[in-house]
């Protein structure tokens, strides 16, 4: 079959955002992640030669998770003015490059993703997700991988694919017990509590020893450090809800697998709109002679 790539679209605008210099049009109209989002889309194309790119973009609220925890990613600081200004243009590029892009009011994009991911992988296609959300590592598996981009620390290592091997060895436990694991250690950036003190190593041991978080909850007298005992029997139910909090939502709609063509002549006149001097000159290449790509 194909290979198809899935980018988790604010975890890759973000990261465009804050990697690129604050440039601007003439007129001070922000540009900078305009720039990192066409290069980048086009870069991970030439390395991967997908069959076809879908793009997940969310529309805000998650609604099923709001209703479980109220303060669902509540502590996340509002988007900079200069970044939301650019996400209709985001948009606006990501269609004239005929790539699709996906969203839904009141549902997670994580979850369309997912979803899509696994439909496509039981009809046979490989999948590579686009993120560094490790809610993901959850669905990894023969046909499913994750290409993490570059550590800020160290950019040079490039774009690197993780694998079921590689959730294993970066998380301590299985694609199968990542939500589970996710459960016990918390999560910051969704603002989902773990039990206080509980680690990855904690988090993992318990995990391997007793199989699930039930199990874990089952053996909540056995738990070693001692001092958890009482906390993870009484804090049962929470961990129950952080489960729900974190498994992903496999049975959305999906779209049909199919390729979309460029609109050339739209995507030259936004670029060119834009002031994307440098990027218009390698479009009216790339996609003219797309040989040379």
């Amino acid at each position: 079959m194909s290979k198809w790539l899935l980018v988790d679209g604010f975890n890759l605008i973000y990261r465009c955002y804050f990697a690129l210099p604050d440039l601007t049009r003439a007129d001070g109209f922000p540009t900078g992640a305009l720039h990192g989002w066409v290069k980048g889309l086009w870069k991970l194309a030439d390395q991967e030669t997908p069959e076809a790119t879908l793009v997940f973009f969310d529309l805000g609220g998650s609604q099923d998770r709001l209703a479980i925890h109220p303060e669902y990613k509540a502590q996340r600081a509002e988007m900079p003015e200069a970044l939301r200004r650019q996400i209709d243009p985001i948009k606006e590029l990501t269609r004239a490059m005929g790539l699709v892009g996906i969203e839904q009011a009141g549902v997670e994009s994580d979850d369309l993703l997912a979803a899509q991911a696994v439909a496509l992988a039981r009809a046979g296609h490989d999948v590579i997700i686009v993120s560094s959300d490790k809610d993901f590592a959850q669905i990894v598996g023969d046909q499913i991988k994750i290409m993490l981009p570059p550590p800020s620390a160290n950019p040079k290592l490039g774009w690197r694919l993780m694998d079921a091997a590689g959730v294993r060895e970066k998380f301590g436990v299985p694609p199968t017990q990542i939500a589970e694991y996710l459960a016990l250690v918390g999560d910051t950036a969704d603002n989902i509590p773990g039990i206080a003190g509980v680690g990855p190593k904690t988090a993992s041991k318990w995990l391997a020893e007793f199989g699930s978080l039930e199990g874990v909850i089952a053996h909540a007298a056995e738990l070693k450090p001692d001092r958890f005992r009482e906390p993870v029997a009484t804090e049962a139910e929470k961990l129950r809800l952080n489960l729900k909090l974190t498994t992903l939502n496999l049975a959305l709609p999906t779209v049909a697998a199919e390729k979309t063509a460029p609109q050339v002549a739209e995507l030259l006149r936004l670029l060119e709109s834009f002031e994307m001097r440098g990027t218009l000159a390698e479009a009216r290449t790339r996609y003219t002679q797309p040989e040379l790509f």
